[in-house]
């Protein structure tokens, strides 16, 4: 290794933290060295494969560590807040991915311990990193579509988790729309100020006695006077159903679903084309490869970093009034950040 070579821990290796370490291997200047997750017995020919030296059921390992100068979060969510605490106080870069917690208190925390530290953090929110969003963003920026009026995002999963998932997950707003929420603030460039939910559960009813729900509406009010709405479903038969459109005064820019090839059948029998990718590691595998670009290209050249921890906090702002206005069954204001503490 290079004396401006980064040394990098993962902290936990399921199914995300093994996708950024298979991802970092093609990474010039990177090195792995120590990957850590409470269950190592399943990892070992994985492990082998990933050229990393240690693998370790502690993170604190990675922590104490002097020779590493960066870590990835990729735990539960439940461990984040404190994760992200501790790193700080070690010195690490932070990635993390979404959320940063169940809590914004504890968000806050975690925050005020990176801000002391004087550390990057960012947060991973990868489809701002996906060329087609990025290009929308562009193009609503540039006044193409002139004044947005209306952003709709579809977001459908392919199959349901398992029951022992969402029990741990935060619900759905906290665990997948969350990625709609911050969607919806990077393309319209605006603050979501109100959001009205409702939901149910129609995939699995007993999603229901977990307090949780697999099918939603979300309407949102924009700061800028624009108005947004975003479907959920924890499945689509079909495939993983990624679509977005911004209508505006000038016209609308559309985002349609990413397919295995672009190939067209077209007969007396009907029309047929390849279904979209089968979930977010096919449809999304580029995008993280940028944000994780970005995370260390910043460390290397001491620039700011585009997804912030305000980033997190605000999408986790939304998904809790969401998930407030499900209960009540009325909007429901977000909570906006206090501009000198944040």
């Amino acid at each position: 290794m290079s004396s401006n070579d980064i040394t990098v821990g993962v902290i936990g290796a399921g199914r995300i933290g093994q996708l950024h370490v298979n991802n970092l291997k093609h990474f010039t200047g990177i090195h792995v060295k120590t990957i850590s997750d409470v269950f190592t017995e399943h990892l070992g020919d994985w492990f082998e494969t990933t050229g990393a030296e240690y693998l370790t059921k502690n993170y604190q390992d990675i922590l104490n560590d002097t020779e590493i100068d960066a870590i990835l979060i990729c735990s539960p969510t439940d461990t984040h807040a404190a994760i992200i605490k501790d790193a700080a106080k070690a010195g690490k870069h932070i990635f993390c991915e979404k959320p940063i917690s169940f809590s914004d208190a504890e968000s806050l925390e975690a925050y005020e311990a990176v801000k002391q530290a004087n550390v990057k953090f960012q947060i991973g929110f990868n489809r701002r990193y996906d060329p087609n969003f990025d290009k929308v963003k562009r193009l609503v920026e540039a006044k193409e579509i002139g004044d947005l009026h209306i952003l709709k995002i579809t977001s459908r999963d392919p199959a349901p988790p398992t029951l022992d998932y969402v029990s741990k997950s935060g619900g759905l707003f906290a665990d997948m729309t969350i990625h709609d929420f911050d969607m919806a603030r990077f393309i319209s460039g605006s603050e979501v100020v109100e959001v009205f939910s409702q939901g149910t559960a129609l995939v699995n009813p007993e999603v229901k006695e977990l307090d949780d729900i697999d099918t939603a509406i979300t309407s949102l009010k924009f700061a800028n006077g624009a108005m947004g709405v975003i479907d959920n479903s924890r499945q689509a038969v079909y495939g993983y159903d990624q679509r977005l459109e911004t209508f505006g005064t000038k016209g609308s820019v559309n985002v349609n679903n990413e397919t295995k090839t672009r190939v067209e059948v077209q007969s007396a029998v009907g029309i047929n084309q390849d279904n979209p990718l089968h979930f977010f590691l096919e449809r999304y595998n580029d995008a993280y490869i940028q944000e994780i670009a970005e995370f260390f290209a910043a460390i290397k050249n001491d620039e700011k970093i585009s997804c912030t921890f305000k980033d997190g906090i605000m999408a986790q702002r939304i998904a809790e009034a969401a998930k407030e206005s499900l209960d009540l069954g009325k909007p429901v204001k977000v909570k906006q950040l206090d501009k000198v503490k944040l």
